[in-house]
């Protein structure tokens, strides 16, 4: 279990002005303390990308992210593991090894956030940074007790990057509750010009996050017609979704068609994976781990025709689903299908005895919101019979953050499944 931790990865440039209120209930972003996931770079710290063809990797530049939180006059103490570049939900990679769920350390603490989501839960971290391609920030969140926000494209910058119009991966925070999230997004969210995807946002995160706000109606699906769920899933959140409703909420079983998440979602991260590191794949191929080498040959072997069938998909998925939203408000779902897993099994191949095709399957709950540029949390929501996090995530409409996290705190509140104090480490 680690968010990896050095002397070398602590920043001297800014001496930290600790400038926020008392933990746990908000404050001024001003002065945080932040663990940066290690794919992204800072500058002058070791930044490996949770891969041995950068071992020794210091860059001589900040992502866009970095510069947004030092702008906020940000610490950056840390870098947090990640899988080999952000390939897959369980975070473990040859550079540092494998991140352990602090409620069971023989348990997957997902990714490929798992760094950030651990740093969180033990109190390592007040906040931390993640990021979500596929589930990568809101997995994590659900294994490890903590909240996780995916927002919508734009909102906190991204780049510099080969692919500065891909709208799949978004930067995040995770943080022990709500409203620390709220405080996180405020420490990140900038204009930033650089990025052509960059939106103009107020810091008014942290205040909406600290007016809960029982939504009107929201739409309640088990699986999205995507993926089998876990028995022991199921009856958390069912269990969660009954005390929401038992306190007012509206709730409809219904979802929108997203059937053709799966190819258009496979297809995109495919051309996104080679797009990306296919340099890295001519040198270091034998290097990569497979799961990797898979991602970039099928972007590799992908055609024109392919590529665009996949964009019509994600037009037509992103209408559907914002239609949906106009009706119901948001969306609840299971966060993960499964609970934290073993941590020595790669990923997720079977679910309650359903074999899946691919290692991307499992994470169907978590891109089909991806493909759809939708923001989305996940809170905690209950422990299993095993005593493990389980997590529901909240969809909403694009840029619909201030409502997500209003309506994302009343749900806490019915639930009280937030974490008060740091985990400890139990085997």
């Amino acid at each position: 279990m680690h968010c990896q931790q050095h002397a070398s990865t602590v920043r001297r440039r800014r001496r930290p002005s600790f400038k926020t209120k008392r933990w746990g209930n908000g404050g001024d972003s001003k002065g945080l303390p932040w663990p940066i996931k290690d794919s992204a770079a800072v500058d002058g710290v070791r930044t490996t990308y949770g891969s041995t063809a950068f071992s020794d990797h210091i860059p001589r530049y900040s992502d866009y992210l970095v510069e947004a939180i030092e702008a906020e006059d940000g610490v950056v103490f840390a870098k947090s593991n990640t899988p080999e570049f952000e390939a897959g939900a369980n975070t473990f990679n040859d550079v540092f090894g494998r991140t352990l769920n602090p409620f069971d350390l023989k348990r997957s603490a997902g990714g490929s956030s798992g760094g950030a989501a651990v740093a969180v839960a033990t109190g390592m971290a007040f906040v931390a940074q993640g990021s979500d391609f596929a589930c990568s920030l809101r997995y994590p969140a659900a294994f490890c007790n903590v909240v996780g926000l995916r927002p919508s494209p734009g909102l906190i910058p991204m780049g510099p990057t080969p692919l500065p119009f891909q709208t799949l991966s978004v930067a995040g925070p995770l943080a022990r509750n709500v409203a620390d999230v709220g405080l996180a997004m405020d420490g990140m969210a900038r204009f930033d010009l650089r990025d052509p995807l960059s939106r103009i946002s107020s810091p008014t995160y942290l205040r909406a996050a600290q007016a809960p706000q029982r939504p009107s109606r929201v739409a309640f699906s088990m699986d999205l017609g995507l993926s089998p769920v876990d028995r022991v899933v199921r009856k958390v959140v069912l269990a969660a979704v009954q005390r929401l409703a038992c306190e007012g909420l509206r709730i409809e079983q219904a979802e929108p068609d997203l059937l053709a998440s799966h190819s258009a979602f496979k297809t995109l991260r495919a051309f996104q994976f080679a797009a990306l590191h296919r340099d890295t794949f001519d040198k270091h191929r034998a290097r990569l781990k497979p799961e990797v080498v898979w991602n970039i040959e099928e972007g590799l072997e992908l055609d024109a025709a392919t590529l665009a069938g996949a964009e019509a998909e994600r037009s037509i998925l992103r209408g559907c689903m914002i239609q949906f939203l106009t009706e119901h408000e948001f969306l609840i779902t299971p966060t993960a299908p499964v609970e934290p897993f073993p941590v020595e099994e790669r990923y997720v191949s079977s679910i309650d005895g359903c074999e899946l095709p691919t290692y991307l399957d499992w994470l169907a709950l978590g891109y089909a919101v991806t493909i759809c540029g939708c923001p989305a949390i996940s809170i905690p929501c209950g422990l299993s019979e095993n005593g493990l996090p389980i997590g529901i995530q909240l969809i909403g409409r694009p840029y619909g953050e201030r409502d997500l996290l209003s309506a994302a705190a009343w749900c806490e509140a019915v639930l009280g499944c937030a974490l008060a104090t740091p985990v400890e480490p139990s085997l």
